[in-house]
């Protein structure tokens, strides 16, 4: 028997949703109702300035106002809460412990200048390393009464394939093309590499849907799912709605964001002006989401970055 399809929409309610999130939802979730599976909604909420509760409650309004639904969510409940990653330290805190039980992290007290100063050119130190790998004991523990530190994994020597749906496939050598990368920053805020890994992986996520600029992170989380003892899911990355000047939709400049779109569009509008944007309809013509997915096929979803020329 086929394994049932558990796919997830995971936003960040640091804003009002721009089009290009909707784009996103709205193709994982006709993916995930194409296939008769299970959507789940989670809120990608570790930034606690900028993700607040009104946004929270504007994203969740704005979902049901075009007709998407979720199985587990915010709201709904289900049995692989909680779907707030504010309210998932313990469990982000136990993933890191079986991390460390496998000698795979060390401290780290740059900031990111430093980081960049000491490797110019991009890499953040000679063989991916971060300088605070080679401090010794006591040079550890001087830092630490100085001031709180971070913690880094330590990027392995291989190579991670992703057979992406939609961009074919991409591949990273961890130590040389990406390097350490944190697990917690000094001010102990989560990082979203680890955060997304335990809670795809605790979710039975099996299909990420989610826009084209992630595609780059994909192997890192390979990585940890992996060491996490996780399987990785089917990944499958959108393209981007760019403004006409080649510039990506953006929050913080409030392109085409839900305000402005809900009061020039029905729901049946923007769905359908979003289809034709895709390449899943030959022509633009209202059409509700759940006619959309009665039909979905990816074949049909183009792999482009899609250039939007007004509402």
């Amino acid at each position: 028997m086929a394994e049932a399809v558990r796919g997830r929409f995971a936003p960040s309610p640091s804003g009002r949703m721009h089009l290009g999130n909707v784009s996103s939802a709205l193709l994982a979730w006709c993916s995930v109702r194409a296939q008769r599976g299970a959507m789940v909604l989670r809120l990608e909420d570790l930034d606690g300035e900028r993700c607040k509760s009104a946004y929270s409650d504007f994203l969740i309004e704005d979902l049901q106002w075009l007709g998407l639904d979720w199985d587990e969510g915010p709201l709904t409940g289900g049995g692989c809460g909680p779907y707030r990653q504010s309210e998932c330290g313990p469990l982000y805190e136990e993933a890191l412990r079986t991390l460390e039980a496998k000698g795979l992290l060390y401290p780290c007290w740059c900031t990111r200048a430093q980081r960049l100063a000491a490797a110019p050119h991009g890499a953040e130190a000679a063989e991916g390393r971060c300088p605070c790998y080679a401090l010794t004991e006591a040079e550890r523990a001087a830092r630490l009464a100085q001031r709180p530190r971070g913690v880094r994994v330590l990027a392995p020597d291989e190579s991670f394939t992703v057979e992406d749906g939609l961009q074919g496939l991409f591949s990273q050598n961890l130590r040389h093309d990406c390097g350490d990368f944190l697990l917690r920053r000094s001010d102990g805020m989560w990082a979203y590499q680890l955060a997304v890994c335990v809670d795809d992986g605790r979710m039975g996520v099996t299909e990420v849907v989610r826009g084209r600029d992630l595609l780059s992170s994909t192997p890192r989380q390979m990585f940890l799912l992996r060491e996490l003892g996780y399987e990785p899911p089917r990944y499958i990355h959108t393209p981007l709605l760019l403004a006409p000047d080649g510039r990506r939709l953006s929050k913080r400049e409030r392109d085409l964001d839900m305000a402005a779109l809900r009061e020039a569009l029905t729901p049946e509008r923007l769905v359908g002006k979003l289809a034709f944007l895709l390449g899943l309809t030959g022509r633009e013509y209202p059409v509700t989401a759940r006619e959309l997915a009665a039909d979905f096929n990816w074949s049909r979803v183009t792999a482009a970055d899609a250039v939007l020329r007004g509402i």
